[in-house]
Parts: C-alpha cells; sequence; structure tokens
C-alpha cells in the first residue's frame, strides 16, 4: 500500500493518498511557490519541489489548462534555448478588503496575486441615525466604487473581509464591544452583506488584522507568539499564541480597553465610557497631556509627556505580558506612530520590574492601513484555498 493512502475504495475521489489527492497536492505546493517567489521556470519548480521533469511538466500544462498559471516571457542567461517562465494568473480570482471605523467604510480590490486594482472610500457618520440602517448599503457603495475603478463586477469576488472595531461574537454573531457603530449590531449582518455583495463576507475584529498584516509584512514576521498592541483613538490589542489569534468565548479577547488599571476609573459595560485602560492613553486623552489643541507630535516632543505616556503603556501591557508571556510585543496606531523609537525604548525601560518576562518591544513601521493590510491577506488565503483547491 502506498504511503499515505488508507484501506478501502482507493479510487474514491478524496481519499487521502489516490492519484487524484496527491496532484491536488501538488499543484497547490507549486502555486504557493509561485506566490512566495513570483515568476519561475520549470526547472526551479522542480528543483524546489523535488518533482521529476515529466511530472513539473504536466502538473504545469494542467494549471495552465484551468486558467491558474500562465507563462511570462523567457529566462535567458544560460546555454540552450530560453526557459519559459511560469506565473499565477492574476485574473483566476479577485477579492474585496475593506476596513470600517466610525468615520466612513474604506473598500479595496485585488486579484489572486494581491495586487490591488481599486479603492473607494464612503464618508459616513457611523451614529447618524440614516446611516444606522443602511450599513449593507454603504459597505456596497464602497465596494461597488472600487470595483468599478477595477472593471470588475461582484460575480468576480471569491472572497470579502470587513475590519471593524469590536468582535463577532461566535454563539450569537453578533458585534460586541463597539457601541460606536450603532449600525453593525445586526444578527443577519453577515448573511445581508454576502447577499449584496454576492460572495462569502467574514467581519473581522481590526486590531487582529493589524495583528495578520504584522505577521505577513511587518515586524512580527517569524514569530508565532507575540501581542499587538493598538493605541489610537480607541485601544486594544492582539494575542498571537503559537501563530494562533486567541479570539476568546465571546471575541472579546485583547479588548484591553476595558481593562482596569490603577488612576483608571473604572468601565461598566460595552456602553459605559470614560474608563479602563483606553481612558490613560487614547490619541484623545494623550494630545491633553500638554493642555489641550496639541498634536500626538506635539505632545511626543514634549519629554515629560512622553514618559507619561510611556508610564501609562508599560503600565497596560505588563498586565497583558504576566498572563500570555510574548516572546514580542508590537506598538501600532497613531500614538505608538507619532512616539516613534523614543517612545519604545521608554515603554522597555518602564517594563523593568513590572513583568517579570521581558519581551522584545517593537514600533510598527508598516506603510499604509495596517487594517486593510491584514484584510487583504486574510481575504487572499480564503480565496486562495478555494481556487487553488484542483481536487
Amino acid at each position: 500500500m502506498a504511503a499515505g493512502s488508507t484501506p478501502g475504495a482507493p479510487g474514491t475521489p478524496g481519499t487521502p493518498g489516490t492519484p487524484r489527492v496527491l496532484r491536488a497536492m501538488n499543484d497547490r505546493a507549486v502555486l504557493d511557490l509561485l506566490v512566495a517567489h513570483g515568476p519561475l521556470t520549470r526547472t526551479r519548480i522542480g528543483e524546489l519541489t523535488g518533482l521529476s521533469k515529466p511530472t513539473t511538466s504536466q502538473l504545469l500544462g494542467r494549471l495552465e489548462a484551468a486558467g491558474l498559471v500562465h507563462t511570462t516571457g523567457s529566462q535567458s542567461g544560460r546555454p540552450g534555448p530560453n526557459a519559459l517562465l511560469y506565473e499565477i494568473d492574476p485574473g483566476a480570482g479577485h477579492v474585496a478588503a475593506l476596513s470600517a471605523d466610525p468615520n466612513g467604510i474604506t473598500a479595496l480590490v485585488a486579484d489572486i496575486t494581491g495586487t490591488v486594482l481599486g479603492r473607494e472610500r464612503v464618508e459616513a457618520d457611523a451614529v447618524a441615525e440614516d446611516v444606522r440602517h443602511r450599513t449593507a448599503q454603504l459597505v456596497t457603495e464602497a465596494v461597488d466604487g472600487a470595483l468599478r475603478q477595477a472593471g470588475l463586477g461582484h460575480d468576480d469576488l471569491r472572497a470579502a473581509v470587513i475590519g471593524t472595531p469590536g468582535a463577532i461574537d461566535p454563539h450569537t454573531g453578533q458585534l460586541r464591544y463597539a457601541p460606536h457603530l450603532p449600525g453593525w449590531h445586526s444578527r443577519t449582518l453577515r448573511d445581508d452583506l454576502a447577499a449584496v455583495l454576492g460572495t462569502p463576507v467574514t467581519i473581522e475584529n481590526d486590531v487582529n488584522l493589524a495583528a495578520v498584516a504584522e505577521q505577513y509584512e511587518g515586524a512580527a514576521q517569524d514569530h508565532d507568539n507575540y501581542v499587538l498592541t493598538w493605541v489610537d483613538e480607541g485601544v486594544g490589542a492582539a494575542i498571537v499564541i503559537g501563530g494562533t489569534l486567541l479570539r476568546g468565548a465571546t471575541g472579546g479577547a485583547g479588548e484591553i480597553g476595558y481593562m482596569p488599571l490603577p488612576g483608571a476609573p473604572l468601565k461598566r459595560g460595552e456602553g459605559g465610557g470614560g474608563g479602563g485602560f483606553e481612558s490613560l492613553v487614547s490619541a484623545y486623552i494623550v494630545r491633553e497631556l500638554t493642555g489641550g489643541g496639541a498634536t500626538l507630535a506635539e505632545v511626543m516632543a514634549d519629554d515629560a509627556a512622553l514618559d507619561e505616556v510611556a508610564r501609562r503603556i508599560a503600565t497596560g501591557i505588563a498586565a497583558v505580558i504576566a498572563v500570555v508571556d510574548p516572546e514580542l510585543v508590537v506598538l501600532s496606531g497613531s500614538v505608538a506612530q507619532a512616539g516613534g523609537d523614543k517612545l519604545r525604548v521608554r515603554v522597555e525601560e518602564e517594563l523593568t520590574g513590572l513583568a517579570l518576562p521581558r519581551p522584545q518591544v517593537r514600533i510598527s513601521e508598516l506603510d499604509g492601513d495596517p487594517i486593510l493590510t491584514g484584510a487583504l491577506r486574510q481575504a487572499l488565503t480564503q480565496a486562495r484555498d478555494q481556487v487553488f483547491d484542483t481536487a
């Protein structure tokens, strides 16, 4: 019996070890290589996968016929004929990535390689009475605008991921921890959005998506145990343990803005304001440290204010470190960006003695919107699992 095969009907589709399944596994391995490395020759693909030349040729022919790869020029510089280069066909699938905030919705559309083809912003006050009842319409407006720029339609989408404050409760399907987004609290919101967009929709916590972006192309690359601390108008964290996001029983893991800390008034209930860790370090509070009216950059240029912000952030981080013991803490959001490396150094110094574990502390250096970047990465993962499955 071949390695990996199982007793029973050996020709049954989907049975581990059958030629069909093994071909699909090889197909996926090659597609993932092309995603990671870009265009490759048949010879190089064979070297990286260990497949023979005939098998590699058959595989590439099969993927080309399926519209998943195509040739893109040739590689010269070696004796003999030029070698054809193969790459993922960007038209094999498309995704939408969105970021929702209290002031509107941003959407982008990308092809299966991750190349962004269209981007649209729809401004909308999340607490306005008329907005509460037309969230799905606003999402559609944003996606449709991005699709028009890309020259695409809803039928071209394979996945959509939306980043929003708060988290979807896995038991009820309802958004929690985001009282400032009343239009997003419908229990049927995901189904409503999938119906109007024509593709499955995932609603994900925005800070979790920022953590995905950090692991993909930011400060958390090559780290499986880290905490991303988001310090902006809102405050939250994403906790990654063993490469997996910690979500909690109701999706609320990482909602450290509510966390009680010395010097902060208690915050009781999701709708209550003015308490917890957020009341010490949010962008609004930080801008008031030098008397009000200052920008974050101006506040961070004041050494005394910078020291105070670092002390407050370190106090909150220490509580998280004591529980999950990460190897890395990434500081992200507008406050962290304004403070930069000076803030990072001070936070590390303040952590001395507050928590026995001493993780590395880094400032996010991602360009653009990390929430959109994370949403795009998650949407691409979902779409590729579907499009690249040749079984």
